[in-house]
């Protein structure tokens, strides 16, 4: 397991880099710090669960670990995303008022590739530059607008003169940046979304910083625009939220 990524979940879960990296599921009671990757705007966490390293990583409220520390305590890390499992641990926190609010894989790169973009032009955004495409639906997989994970940097393929696509940063950590992409549709199949993928993972790495990438566990294309711009899957993970009333 990449070392950043292991020292990321361990930040993110209340653990240590060793708990990460043994072979028992571990479970802790969230409380905030310094360097987490952040799901809300309130510092708060209900139930988090990652799968990494064939285990699994729980934190969250006291009530609901004091709960699973006994339920999932020899849960499979490698089939704990199964739709049966994910059902179980619904119902389960349902008494609580909550709900699982998604389960995604996240990949990873660690080496810088070379890019072939030959068919249109690359034009940059600097943080504050990406604030004139708030609310601009083509780019809401590249440009989250996130108060805890600030988009930080752009780059947009164009092609006689408009934009085809568009891939965003957002500093999610101080050690690890997310890479999301849109492509317009009549672009799509042409290897527009890998290289922008490609160049903003690059780009990156050069700050010295480990992107990553995280898509739904059904779309397949996404998937494998990952792969095919240099990310290996690294972990899965599922957030949650409150009932609305």
């Amino acid at each position: 397991m990449d070392r950043i990524v292991a020292s990321q979940l361990a930040s993110d879960y209340c653990c240590t880099f060793g708990d990460v990296l043994n072979g028992t599921n571990i479970f802790t009671v969230f409380h905030a710090s310094e360097g987490q990757r952040r799901f809300d705007d309130d510092g708060k966490c209900f139930l988090k669960i990652a799968a990494a390293n064939g285990k699994i990583l729980c934190c969250g409220r006291e009530d609901i670990i004091s709960v699973l520390s006994k339920e999932l305590k020899n849960a499979d890390g490698q089939w704990f995303m199964e739709a049966k499992a994910l059902a179980k641990l619904n119902k389960m926190i349902s008494d609580y008022g909550f709900h699982i609010k998604q389960a995604h894989p996240f990949f990873v790169a660690a080496e810088k590739t070379i890019v072939t973009a030959n068919d249109f032009d690359i034009v940059w955004y600097t943080q504050d530059e990406i604030l004139q495409f708030a609310g601009d639906s083509r780019f809401d997989e590249a440009f989250a607008f996130s108060k805890t994970a600030p988009d930080v940097l752009g780059a947009a393929a164009y092609r006689d003169g408009r934009i085809v696509g568009m891939s965003g940063a957002s500093s999610d950590s101080p050690k690890m940046y997310q890479i999301g992409i849109n492509t317009i549709p009549e672009a799509r199949g042409n290897g527009i979304g890998t290289a922008l993928v490609e160049i903003l993972k690059n780009a990156v790495l050069d700050k010295g910083i480990l992107p990553f990438y995280g898509t739904a566990l059904s779309h397949i294309a996404s998937q494998r625009v990952a792969i095919k711009a240099g990310f290996l899957p690294a972990w899965a993970e599922l957030i949650t939220e409150q009932d609305s009333n």
